[in-house]
C-alpha cells in the first residue's frame, strides 16, 4: 500500500511541475504567433486564419456542387484492329489483347456540358475511332446517344451534341486570369468512378509536353497537382467559383496512374474552338507563315539579351504574311497584342485565338532595338477567307477525304495529296491507315481531287500500293492485295 501512495505522490508532483512549465512558456508562444501585433490582437488574428480556412473549404464545396452536374460520363464502342501500341494519352482504355485480333473495343472518359441544349466538349482521343458514343449525365444518370459536331486535332478537342434541353451547364472562366498557386478542382470519372472531385493548385502554365500528334500542334497546358487518373480525360478543371478554366487531358506518369502532374487545355482555347465548330463546323485557324523556337541560355548569350523572354524566329515563309509584315529570320518576338511571350507554347496559344483575316500586333527585338509589326493572318489555303468544310465522306471506306491544304503541302514539300479524317468502321480502318494521313499516290497515281481518289479506292482490285505522309511528316507505305 505504501508503494501505491508513493506512485500517486510522484504523479501529482509531476503534474504540478508540468503545469508550471507550460504557464511559464505560454506568453512566448503567443508572441511568436502574433509578431508585429499587440497581445490584444492575438485572438483576432487567430480567428482570421480560421475563417480563411473555412472560406476556402466552403468555396471548394460550392465549386464542386456547381461543376459536378455539368460533367458527364462518356462510353464509346468501336470495331477496329487491336494492337499493343502505346497511346500517349493515359486514359484511352480498351479491351485490347496482345495478338492484334479484331473485335469491339470499349473505352470511356469524361465530358463537360457547355450549353443547356446539349453541346458537350471533350478530348478528341476519348471519342476517336468511335462508332457509338453514349453520354450518361452525372446528376440523373440519363443516357443519350451523342454525335460528333466537329474535332480539332491540333488541340485534341472534340465537340459532341446530344438531343436534350434544360441541362445543367458550366460557365466558362478565363484561363488567362488563372494564377500559379491558385486552387483548382478536377471533376471527372476516373477508373469508372463517376462524379469524382479532386483538389490541387495550378503548378505552371504554358506547358508543352509533346503529346499532340498533329502537323500544327497547339500545346500550352495548365499544369496542376489535382489528382487526375484514367477516365478523367475530357473532364473539367474549375476554379473555386465553379467556372471552367481547363479541359483535363493527360498526366505525366511512369505507371499510367496519377503521380503528381496533370495537364489541362486552357479554357480560352477551348472556347474559341467551340465557337468555330458550332458556327462553321471547321476550326478557323490563322497562320503567321513563320516558325519560332524557345530561347535557351546559350541563344540568349549569342543574341546578347539579358533574359530568355521571347521566342526566336528561325524561319519566315517567302511572301507569307509575316514576310509581308517585315518580320525577319533572327528576330525575337517578345509580345503578341501586348501579351508577354516567354515560350513557343505561349506564342502558339496567343495566335490560336485569332481567325484568318485578323491582324495581330507583334513586338520584336532586332539587333537590340525594339520595333512593332502587324501580321495579317491567312487560312490554310493561303488567303483570308473563312474556311468551310470541303471534305467528302465515303461510307464504304469509313472516312472523310479532302485535298491537302496549301499550308501543309508547302510545309512538307509535296505538290498535292488527299488527307484522311474522321475514320470510322470501314476499309480505311481495316487497312490500318491512321487519322490525318495524307495519301500522295494510289498505285503510283497522284491525286488532287478527293472524289476521284474515293472512287478509285472503293473499286480498286488486285495489288494496292498507297503512299503518303503521317501527321508528323514522315513517309508511310501500305501494300495490299484484294479480290
Amino acid at each position: 500500500m505504501k508503494k501505491y501512495f508513493i506512485v500517486i505522490a510522484i504523479s501529482l508532483i509531476c503534474g504540478f511541475v508540468g503545469a508550471f512549465v507550460f504557464n511559464s512558456i505560454q506568453p512566448n508562444r503567443v508572441v511568436l504567433q502574433t509578431a508585429n501585433a499587440s497581445e490584444n490582437d492575438a485572438p483576432v488574428i487567430s480567428n482570421v486564419h480560421y475563417n480563411k480556412a473555412m472560406s476556402s473549404s466552403d468555396d471548394m464545396v460550392k465549386a464542386s456542387q456547381i461543376a459536378t452536374p455539368c460533367v458527364v460520363y462518356i462510353k464509346t464502342l468501336s470495331n477496329q484492329q487491336q494492337g499493343n501500341g502505346a497511346d500517349p494519352f493515359f486514359d484511352f482504355w480498351s479491351n485490347m489483347d496482345f495478338f492484334g485480333r479484331r473485335g469491339p473495343v470499349a473505352s470511356s472518359g469524361s465530358g463537360v456540358i457547355i450549353s443547356n441544349d446539349g453541346y458537350i466538349v471533350t478530348n478528341l482521343h476519348v471519342v476517336k475511332d468511335a462508332d457509338q458514343i453514349e453520354v450518361i449525365t452525372n446528376n440523373n444518370k440519363h443516357s443519350f446517344k451523342a454525335k460528333v459536331v466537329g474535332i480539332d486535332g491540333s488541340t485534341d478537342l472534340a465537340l459532341l451534341k446530344i438531343e436534350a434541353v434544360g441541362l445543367s451547364h458550366i460557365t466558362f472562366g478565363s484561363s488567362d486570369n488563372l494564377k500559379i498557386g491558385e486552387w483548382v478542382l478536377a471533376v471527372g470519372n476516373p477508373f469508372n468512378l463517376t462524379s469524382t472531385v479532386t483538389a490541387g493548385i495550378v503548378s505552371a502554365k504554358g506547358r508543352n509536353i509533346n503529346i499532340v500528334n498533329n502537323r500544327f500542334p497547339i500545346e500550352s497546358f495548365i499544369q496542376t497537382d489535382a489528382a487526375i487518373n484514367p477516365g478523367n480525360s475530357g473532364g473539367a478543371l474549375v476554379n473555386t467559383n465553379g467556372e471552367l478554366v481547363g479541359i483535363n487531358t493527360a498526366i505525366a506518369s511512369n505507371t499510367g496512374a496519377y503521380s503528381g502532374y496533370g495537364f489541362a487545355i486552357p479554357s480560352n482555347i477551348v472556347q474559341k474552338i467551340v465557337r468555330d465548330l458550332i458556327e462553321f463546323k471547321e476550326v478557323q485557324r490563322g497562320y503567321t507563315g513563320l516558325d519560332v523556337k524557345d530561347i535557351d541560355a546559350g541563344l540568349a548569350e549569342k543574341l546578347n539579351i539579358n533574359n530568355n523572354l521571347g521566342v526566336y524566329v528561325q524561319y519566315v515563309m517567302p511572301e507569307g504574311p509575316s514576310d509581308q509584315a517585315g518580320v525577319k529570320t533572327g528576330d525575337v518576338i517578345i509580345k503578341v497584342n501586348e501579351k508577354d511571350i516567354d515560350s513557343k507554347s505561349i506564342f502558339d496559344e496567343q495566335i490560336s485565338y485569332f481567325r484568318p483575316g485578323e491582324r495581330v500586333k507583334v513586338t520584336l527585338l532586332r539587333n537590340g532595338k525594339q520595333t512593332e509589326s502587324y501580321i495579317k493572318l491567312l487560312n490554310r489555303e493561303g488567303n483570308t477567307a473563312i474556311m468551310k468544310k470541303n471534305s467528302i465522306t465515303s461510307v464504304i471506306l469509313g472516312a472523310d477525304f479532302q485535298p491537302v491544304p496549301k499550308v501543309e503541302a508547302e510545309k512538307f514539300g509535296i505538290k498535292s495529296g488527299i488527307k484522311i479524317s474522321n475514320i470510322t468502321n470501314g476499309r480505311i480502318r481495316n487497312m490500318g491507315i491512321p487519322e490525318d494521313f495524307i495519301i500522295t499516290s494510289l498505285n503510283r497515281k497522284e491525286y488532287t481531287n478527293a472524289e476521284e481518289l474515293v472512287k478509285d479506292l472503293e473499286h480498286v482490285r488486285g495489288q494496292i500500293l498507297i503512299e503518303g505522309l503521317y501527321a508528323n511528316g514522315s513517309r508511310g507505305f501500305y501494300s495490299f492485295y484484294t479480290n
